[in-house]
């Protein structure tokens, strides 16, 4: 079904993919993971057609998918037998109902009306959002723009889909919700499926093979057990371990503390606080207080209120009732007293290289430091990446770019949403290990994420937010830790412990 043989991609003078070669055949689930930058964006766009029909590119060598040499095919013929679905959903999304944006390639397939509505029902219950047909997809969450994106693939009944980190921003519910629908279209249609996953253990039941890429080149291919066994090959490349834990809702995993914190002066105060959008509360009555040198964990599923709850601690929107209280009252600077990192790296991206965008905001407020300004890059691991244009990087590295140039200002409080997109499993611990050094500074961290293994190593403080509303403040369970003996084998951080690199 897809036939890959020495496929070589420049940009310019920029080397993305050196003689790749792979096959997949019908029905298949190949898992292509790696380091960020590694290629595999690269790969998903050639794929589908994008380069070089859409993506100017030099490319060499051969690509076959469902039969068709896709480097020479008009990408409006590819479209009809290759589904795919990008990092950042948005790039998907343009109209104004969920359900509309599910039925416009069916549509434009020239189907009927009875035979696209049922595609429409059949794709949206299979990712989960059944329930939400008249939506505008503008008001839904990450992880729900998520799976609307793959609901709109999903409806054109590829023959193969490709799918670009398709859980990175998904609950549980929503990850199995999707891997469910991929795992019935193999078994019913014979679907072939390419995953870009960082998050191994999510697809270990969907996967057959696997494709390690670095620098371009494929430097481990095989059984997906077989090659990701290998904990060498897992520490040189900076990939997770799959672990076999079966996923878990929240409230199974957190129990309430049983005192609230001592502490006298939080630096961060919601009052009775409700917030939304166009008149409509997405957060309601929100109690919380954060204070110096916690590292808290907001967790819940899609939807539950948890980028909305950050907008309005970074000042980004109003409070419709109740008052944030910021140092007793204060009123923040933004980005040198609350920093926050959107889910969406490039929504605060805009200068022209990555050097700049880390620069701007300490020359801005006139703060610049040199020495910090070369410790953030290389803590970011964006040394070698300092002249390019944040545009051209992968969504993993624009990501650590956004990242940096938030801690570029050493702010008093920084609030991560998703900080996972792109990350592979080494460059999240070094981002990581920044956040812990302001954090033993008395620096607050909250960290927005559905990543468990995340959550259990480096969050003193979990908090879970359901339907807009602060449903439990604790933590951990240690009942569940035991449970979990990989888990819980895993080793928890501390504000005093130093970060092990190697560990997967």
């Amino acid at each position: 079904m897809i036939r890959v043989r020495d496929l070589t991609v420049r940009y310019a003078d920029q080397i993305a993919l050196q003689e790749v070669s792979f096959d997949v055949r019908l029905g298949e689930c190949l898992v292509m993971t790696g380091p960020s930058g590694c290629g595999k964006s690269t790969l998903v766009r050639v794929l589908t057609g994008l380069i070089p029909q859409v993506i100017p590119a030099e490319i060499s060598g051969r690509v076959e998918v469902a039969g068709l040499d896709v480097t020479h095919l008009p990408t409006s013929e590819t479209a009809q037998h290759v589904g795919v679905v990008f990092q950042n959903p948005r790039a998907h999304l343009f109209h104004l109902r969920v359900a509309d944006e599910v039925a416009f390639g069916p549509y434009n397939l020239g189907l009927s009306s009875e035979e696209v509505e049922a595609r429409v029902e059949w794709a949206l219950e299979a990712v989960g959002l059944s329930d939400l047909p008249d939506q505008n997809p503008a008001t839904l969450s990450g992880g729900q723009m998520q799976r609307l994106a793959i609901a709109s693939a999903l409806a054109m009944r590829p023959q193969v889909l490709v799918l670009d980190e398709p859980t990175a921003s998904l609950d549980v519910p929503g990850t199995t919700s999707v891997i469910n629908a991929l795992a019935r279209l193999r078994l019913e249609y014979d679907l072939t499926i390419v995953l870009i996953e960082h998050r191994l253990a999510e697809v270990r039941r969907l996967a057959d093979h696997v494709l390690v890429l670095d620098e371009g080149r494929v430097v481990a291919a095989g059984a997906f057990e077989t090659v990701l066994g290998d904990y060498d090959l897992l520490r040189r490349y900076g990939l997770r371990r799959p672990t076999e834990e079966p996923l878990m809702p929240w409230p199974e995993l957190l129990m309430p503390d049983d005192e609230p914190s001592k502490a006298a002066n939080p630096l961060l105060e919601f009052q009775h606080l409700s917030a939304g959008y166009n008149g409509h509360a997405a957060i309601h009555d929100i109690n919380l207080r954060f204070y110096p040198g916690e590292f808290a964990a907001l967790v819940g599923d899609n939807g539950a209120g948890k980028s909305t709850l950050a907008l309005a601690a970074a000042g980004l929107i109003r409070p419709m009732s109740g008052r944030l209280l910021f140092n007793n009252g204060a009123r923040p600077r933004p980005g040198l007293d609350i920093a926050l990192l959107f889910q969406n790296p490039a929504d605060q991206l805009f200068t022209d290289s990555v050097e700049e965008e880390i620069a701007f905001g300490p020359r801005n407020y006139r703060c610049f430091d040199p020495e910090w300004h070369q410790q953030t890059l290389a803590n970011a691991d964006l040394l070698s990446l300092r002249n390019r244009r944040p545009i051209s990087l992968s969504v993993g590295q624009q990501q650590r770019t956004a990242l940096a140039s938030c801690l570029a200002l050493r702010p008093r409080l920084v609030i991560l949403d998703e900080p996972t997109l792109g990350q592979d499993w080494r460059h999240l611990q070094q981002l990581m290990e920044s956040l812990l050094q302001l954090n033993r500074q008395g620096t607050p961290i909250l960290l927005i994420t559905h990543d468990y293994k995340l959550v259990y190593r480096y969050a003193q403080r979990v908090i879970l937010m359901d339907a807009g509303r602060i449903l439990l403040d604790g933590h951990i369970n240690p009942a569940v830790q035991k449970q979990m003996p990989k888990l819980a084998s895993f080793p928890r951080m501390t504000t005093a412990d130093p970060v092990d690199q190697k560990t997967t």
